[in-house]
């Protein structure tokens, strides 16, 4: 039998991550490791990250997950279909540990060109919120940094001002030459969505996340269905942790896209579950991370690979925080990649 323990760490982001729904200023995750007696050096990381305001779960929840499985390790893989399906992260972090376990610790979870350093993941650059002059500074350095999709949060510093942003962006680069997405987190009304749906549409943005909050299923279906722009659903599919959840959801609300965060809802094969139904019903998707640490952020970055996406994922994040985990993980113009030749160092973890 496998042995278990868990650890808390508290990371700082490089500066305030703004959002609609308030500031980051620091981020709380876990991490659940394994490791077999007669091989206690090759430890299984996975990690739970925890969003506060987008999670259905809570932090003690997630403590007291972790404090069960560490006492009980017998059950791990009928509890991912149990009991853990409602609690997403922590649900991820099993995956992530007994996959990572399997593979010695190497934290090469799904061997492939990416892993070898061969190819990248294409990315978009994120544009966190700020004042207006911060906000542009914060664009003009994905672009020189060899962005050439952005997504651009808006909703926390007035919509005509962020349009202004956006505005200044198109006048400099086409559609054609630089992709723009925004995400709203909810920061729309049934009443304002649309007059803001219609501008971003004649500045040729790609598409939006989550014009109004979660739960307005009634308001989200009927912009969905007039809409001038592709909608994606994000915080929407958190906590719809079933198939028959996920499958009404989506027939019901009918978006354009949906916008798939492993680490709350539930991990690789709830993710794949999301993918399943929307491409049978045509809606487009693509993977974003969480706010992960490196350990996180890998494992949602390799299965990612795998998939061979053909648009811009949500995975360039890693480079927020001034204390991460060091990894191989590197973004280098609108690409992540994979370094095989530099180490892991997990002293922290271990």
């Amino acid at each position: 039998m496998i042995h278990a323990t868990w650890k808390e760490l508290t990371l700082n982001p490089r500066f305030p991550l703004g959002t609609s729904k308030g500031v980051i200023q620091e981020r709380t995750v876990w991490y659940l490791i394994a490791w077999d007696p007669s091989r206690p050096r090759l430890r299984g990381i996975g990690e739970a990250a925890l969003f506060p305001g987008h999670s259905a779960e809570f932090p003690a929840d997630v403590r007291t997950k972790l404090i069960e499985l560490c006492r009980d390790t017998s059950n791990w893989e009928q509890r991912l279909t149990g009991d853990l399906v409602q609690v997403p992260c922590v649900r991820f972090a099993v995956e992530q540990c007994l996959k990572d376990l399997a593979a010695s610790g190497s934290k090469v979870l799904f061997p492939s060109e990416f892993t070898l350093g061969r190819a990248g993941i294409p990315i978009n650059g994120l544009v966190w919120m700020g004042d207006k002059v911060t906000m542009r500074q914060r664009i003009k350095a994905q672009i020189d940094g060899g962005s050439r999709c952005v997504k651009m949060k808006i909703g926390a510093i007035g919509i005509e001002d962020e349009l202004e942003l956006l505005a200044d962006v198109r006048k400099e680069f086409n559609a054609s030459e630089l992709t723009l997405r925004v995400d709203a987190n909810g920061a729309f009304t049934h009443g304002t969505a649309m007059p803001v749906l219609e501008r971003l549409a004649e500045l040729e943005v790609e598409s939006i996340e989550q014009p109004v909050a979660a739960g307005r299923y009634e308001i989200m279906a009927e912009l969905c269905a007039g809409t001038p722009l592709p909608i994606a659903l994000d915080e929407d599919l958190i906590g719809q942790n079933t198939r028959l959840a996920k499958k009404e959801l989506l027939e019901h609300v009918r978006p354009q896209l949906i916008v798939i965060k492993p680490s709350l809802v539930g991990g690789w094969a709830s993710a794949q579950e999301w993918i399943d139904l929307a491409q049978e019903r045509n809606i487009g998707w693509w993977i974003t991370s969480a706010l992960e640490s490196s350990i996180g952020l890998n494992a949602i970055a390799q299965w990612t690979a795998t998939l061979k996406p053909g648009i811009p994922q949500g995975l360039g994040t890693g480079s927020v925080y001034t204390d991460n985990i060091p990894s191989p993980l590197t973004v280098q113009a609108g690409e992540l990649r994979y370094r095989p030749e530099v180490p892991w160092e997990l002293d922290r973890l271990m």
